[in-house]
């Protein structure tokens, strides 16, 4: 028997105003694709947002997509929070034909991190001990993202993730610092 079979892509990007999600479904000949429904589920909401697409579609979701800004949509654009976003995309039957996923946004934290890679004065040579030693707690804070996102997206445990999340951010907060 024919079937669709659905799929998204939720990269990870640092521009903290967008959420791009992509159908990369692979749809068959044999049945019509139709009421292509994306639902999404801001952390610490109970309900989820209503995104119209089209099969094939690469949608770059902003504050006003999600109903958390609405004023001066289209000519400002507010940060989207960092945390677990809960994605569904159905195509009809829609209670059937159905893929649900759990993606957490790191791009705030990401943004934190770059901005302090920025800061550390790294030549094409083996760095002073103070440069190692920051370049490697840098690089343990970068595998705790990780580790967040694999225990969130591909584990099934968003509470570890979230755990994971936040202390790597109050580990980045600490490094970057202005007035300790």
């Amino acid at each position: 028997m024919a079937n669709h079979v659905l799929s998204l892509e939720v990269p990870t990007v640092l521009n903290t105003c967008v959420l791009t999600i992509m159908d990369t479904s692979v749809y068959t000949d044999l049945i019509p694709v139709t009421c292509e429904t994306l639902a999404i589920t801001v952390p610490g909401f109970d309900y989820s947002v209503e995104i119209p697409v089209e099969a094939g579609f690469i949608q770059n979701i902003t504050a006003c997509s999600l109903n958390l800004q609405t004023a001066d949509c289209g000519t400002s654009y507010v940060n989207i929070p960092d945390g677990i976003y809960i994605i569904k995309y159905s195509v009809s039957p829609n209670d059937q034909v159905y893929v649900e996923y759990n993606h957490l946004r790191i791009s705030h934290a990401l943004n934190i991190y770059n901005n302090i890679l920025c800061n550390v004065d790294v030549n094409a040579c083996d760095p002073p001990f103070k440069i190692k030693e920051k370049l490697e707690a840098l690089r343990m804070i970068f595998m705790y993202l990780q580790a967040a996102k694999s225990k969130v997206e591909f584990c099934h445990e968003p509470q570890k993730g979230m755990s994971l999340y936040n202390y790597a951010l109050k580990l980045l907060n600490k490094m970057d610092c202005k007035n300790c």
